[in-house]
């Protein structure tokens, strides 16, 4: 396990197993890739970003994992596999959030990206790209940082 900082000042606990925590996940994260390059949102608070978010009532975590990477970027995937999942806990609360790795199968236009401005496709080296000015904060953490490097490992 990993343990660091985040930017916001929050703790950070980092596996590479599922339900390595006492709280279950209730959040994801998808790294995702369609021919070659990665396959971004762009919210419209953070800046650029991996999709993810919360798991609906009766929903399963791949279930919210799916949904989220549709809504966000209407992009559909024929290939989903967890890879871990982080814990952070800040002043207020505490949570976990599940990390898929997701392979796209095509992306269809929406009418609507929900909270997002819709799909970036990004190509080059991620570890490097996602520290510029227009990336989220999420992007800039050490869970992105890990997750690359594990996949990078595995791949």
């Amino acid at each position: 396990m990993e343990k660091f900082k985040d930017m916001n000042g929050g703790v950070v606990i980092l596996s590479f197993q599922e339900n390595a925590f006492e709280k279950s996940a209730r959040h994801v994260l998808v790294i995702c890739k369609y021919l070659g390059k990665w396959l971004l949102t762009k919210h419209r608070v953070r800046g650029l970003e991996f999709p993810g978010g919360k798991m609906e009532k009766g929903e399963t975590l791949e279930g919210a994992a799916r949904r989220e990477v549709m809504e966000e970027t209407g992009a559909v995937l024929s290939r989903l596999v967890s890879i871990g999942e982080y814990q952070v806990s800040d002043k207020e609360d505490t949570f976990v959030k599940r990390i898929y790795y997701g392979e796209v199968e095509k992306i269809m236009p929406q009418d609507d990206y929900m909270e997002t401005g819709g799909p970036v496709l990004v190509s080059g080296d991620i570890l490097v790209e996602r520290m510029r000015d227009e990336y989220s904060f999420i992007m800039k953490d050490d869970v992105i940082k890990h997750s690359l490097e594990f996949l990078s490992k595995k791949h």
